[in-house]
């Protein structure tokens, strides 16, 4: 009884009082790190409770004509250490009440006794509020289909199953590797309206499927499923199972095992789908494979598997520590926090049984939290990409649910709660003054504030090198880092269709000259027009010569030649525009940055921000700028091709069509000298960032100007 309320004021009401548990009740024995717990299930809705042994002994006293009282009495005398306080057991009692455990004849205030202290109700209240978007429809009871049908599977369940998985899976992830590039390319339309019923269809496949899997794990051994139907996530119609029987499986292994089921399944189906997909062309069979490959990957590794959501991650995490209830306990360890700390209750329990898993409950509680806030969140701006109309809704519904409800309820206990008692105001204050402070925090303590901008470093004067006409590489004169002078040649190609332009126009030439001699000779009137075709002819020719002189690429000036050696591609086609290299005379370096419109925003007026470079190769070195320039000028042609996605960088880029690679969204070029040192090693075309110290600021601020800016961004609003 360490650690509980020893005594309560409401004691007197429930004392007198005789209950037993209901006939009929099961009840067996489990094994949680080493600690005995009793689960008692109702063979009738197919639900479970567990208890720890103080509590069943406290239970299992009950009726035979003893009062409540003289029971707690009993329990008290027997064992003074672990019997239940009066509080616990008036609270232990209100939940078996609510979860229709108890046979009982009780008058009416100690229904209302059991009402104020039954949590239940609380979880269902908070169950409508929070899951609006999650309600359950049961359609069916699988439980003689599955025992029917489940010989003819139960193999699956052997090492043969485990070998034939493996194999799939393995499979299925080389074609996935293999089409790496076709796959990001297909993802990028996986919320186009034309794929939706597809994504749709998959998902439904995929989650009958996933359902399945644990309901025939779960009556491979032993456990009965009565419950499958529909329930709604976020308006989106999908299936469910109830498979809450392995609840009661002694063997922690085999709990897991059901929990992974649904994982397991989905892992090997989407390895099917991931074959198929590579072996099909575009069309249907080929369109339904992606989009079940997608979900049973994703959604498994993003939801299922994650311990932090509870699903099934959360429940393999659960057996695995030995917890059972891990998020309750855990987020009763954060209020028990509350409650000794803030609030000064030194009656309040702690949910755990060493200082190791007090730590655990609070980082699982925190954890899982931030996790929640970010999934959904970031689900909801996906959502609101292509549907900004069903994201408004999603966003209204998450701040209802995720604000709103936690502050009424945490008012509620504040004001109700009867574990306070005399403490009430101290609770009150502590809150005031804890939402204060966190207030205080983000509004008014400034903090360092900063942005940083991906950019190359250049040499002055450097001269990019383009290819002007394009064709086969057939010669490399010059290696990277080499001394070249201007006119000096750098790369030699052949272009077959040149020549054969060539040799075309000098046939035609030879042909105007013919008819110009056979014109003096006949018909002076001829002359003229066949001057002027010979004139036309000869600037065709002219430009032809200038196309075969630009296939030996020269230096432009003196400097050395930087660029990738491209002696690996001798007789490759390089097409017109593509830059091979530059000329560098180092005199000064400079950096020249790309810096989104946002960002820029806060360059421009005013004093300008100090500015540090920080180099690829040489991360660990902060280069302060004296100076730089920004260029008054929206720009979308990127300065070098590594600052885009296609070469590295960060920056996303158009489609490569030829020349500069651009932007998808303009940026302004921020050009900042960075001066030479003896301790630095600075090259041409090396990419890094600058960073841009701003004056600094309250979070609160930075945050709603960050946020400001992405839905002017992606929403225009």
């Amino acid at each position: 009884m360490s650690g509980a309320k020893t005594f309560s004021e409401s004691w007197y009401r429930i004392a007198g009082e005789t209950l037993s548990l209901r006939p009929g009740l099961k009840v067996q024995r489990q094994y949680f790190r080493g600690e005995k717990w009793y689960v008692l299930q109702d063979p009738y809705n197919n639900q479970y409770f567990r208890l720890r042994p103080a509590a069943y002994e406290f239970v299992a006293r009950l009726g035979r004509g003893r009062t409540v009282g003289e029971v707690w009495e009993q329990c008290l005398e027997q064992s003074p250490e672990d019997a239940p306080g009066q509080e616990e057991a008036i609270r232990l009692l209100s939940q078996l009440y609510n979860a229709n455990l108890l046979r009982y004849q009780c008058p009416e205030d100690t229904l209302v006794l059991f009402q104020r202290y039954e949590k239940q109700r609380e979880r269902e209240i908070r169950s409508r509020l929070i899951s609006f978007m999650f309600p359950r429809i049961t359609l069916f009871d699988p439980d003689r289909f599955l025992t029917t049908t489940l010989p003819y599977i139960r193999w699956l369940f052997g090492w043969l199953g485990v070998l034939l998985w493996l194999g799939v899976a393995g499979f299925g992830l080389k074609c996935v590797l293999d089409n790496s590039g076709t796959l990001l390319s297909q993802g990028q339309g996986l919320l186009a309206p034309q794929n939706l019923p597809w994504l749709y269809l998959a998902l439904v496949l995929t989650k009958v499927i996933h359902e399945f899997g644990h309901a025939y794990l779960c009556r491979h051994y032993g456990g009965e499923v009565h419950r499958m139907g529909l329930m709604f996530l976020i308006f989106t119609p999908m299936p469910f199972v109830d498979a809450t029987s392995a609840w009661s499986f002694r063997s922690r292994r085999q709990r897991m095992l059901v929990g992974a089921a649904g994982m397991i399944v989905e892992i090997f189906v989407a390895a099917i789908a991931a074959v198929v997909w590579s072996m099909t062309v575009p069309g249907v069979l080929h369109s339904l494979c992606f989009n079940i490959m997608v979900i049973a990957s994703v959604s498994t590794v993003i939801f299922n598997a994650n311990p932090l959501l509870r699903f099934d991650g959360y429940y393999i995490l659960s057996d695995l520590l030995d917890i059972p209830n891990l998020h309750e306990r855990a987020n009763r360890q954060l209020l028990f926090i509350a409650q000794r700390v803030l609030f000064g209750n030194r009656d309040a329990r702690s949910q755990s049984r060493s200082r190791g898993e007090a730590c655990l409950l609070f980082v699982f509680a925190v954890l899982s939290f931030i996790y929640r806030v970010i999934v959904f969140g970031s689900m909801i701006l996906i959502i609101a990409d292509s549907y900004l109309a069903l994201g408004v809704i999603l966003a209204v519904g998450f701040i209802f649910s995720w604000v709103l409800v936690p502050v009424f309820r945490m008012f509620k206990f504040l004001l109700t709660d009867p574990s306070l008692g005399r403490r009430r105001f101290r609770a009150c204050a502590a809150s005031a003054g804890l939402v204060l402070g966190i207030v205080a925090f983000l509004r008014i303590i400034p903090f360092p504030h900063h942005f940083r901008a991906p950019g190359v470093l250049e040499a002055s004067p450097a001269s990019h090198m383009y290819v002007q006409t394009p064709g086969l590489l057939t010669r490399v004169s010059v290696l990277p880092g080499a001394q070249v002078k201007a006119g000096d040649p750098l790369l030699e190609f052949t272009s077959p269709d040149l020549e054969s332009q060539w040799t075309t126009m000098e046939a035609k030439f030879r042909e105007l000259e013919a008819y110009e001699r056979k014109a003096l000779e006949e018909s002076t009137a001829d002359l003229e027009p066949l001057r002027v075709l010979r004139e036309a002819v000869e600037n065709q020719k002219a430009q032809l010569v200038r196309s075969r002189d630009e296939l030996i690429l020269r230096a432009q000036h003196d400097g050395a030649w930087s660029g990738p050696d491209l002696t690996p591609i001798i007789g490759t086609w390089i097409g017109k525009g593509r830059e091979v290299g530059s000329i560098v005379s180092p005199g000064a370096y400079v950096f020249r940055a790309v810096v989104s419109k946002a960002d820029a925003a806060r360059l421009f007026g005013g004093k300008a921000p100090p500015a540090q470079v920080r180099l690829e190769s040489q991360a660990g070195r902060r280069i302060r700028v004296p100076a730089y320039e920004i260029i008054p000028m929206q720009q979308s042609e990127l300065p070098s091709q590594a600052l885009g996605w296609h070469g590295g960088g960060e920056v996303r880029t158009e489609p490569s069509q030829g020349g500069a690679p651009r932007a998808v969204e303009p940026f302004f070029e921020v050009m900042a000298t960075v001066p030479p040192a003896d301790d630095l090693v600075l090259r041409h075309g090396l990419p890094g960032r600058v960073r841009f110290s701003l004056p600094a600021e309250p979070l609160w601020d930075q945050w709603a100007r960050r946020f400001r800016q992405m839905l002017q961004k992606r929403y225009r609003i």
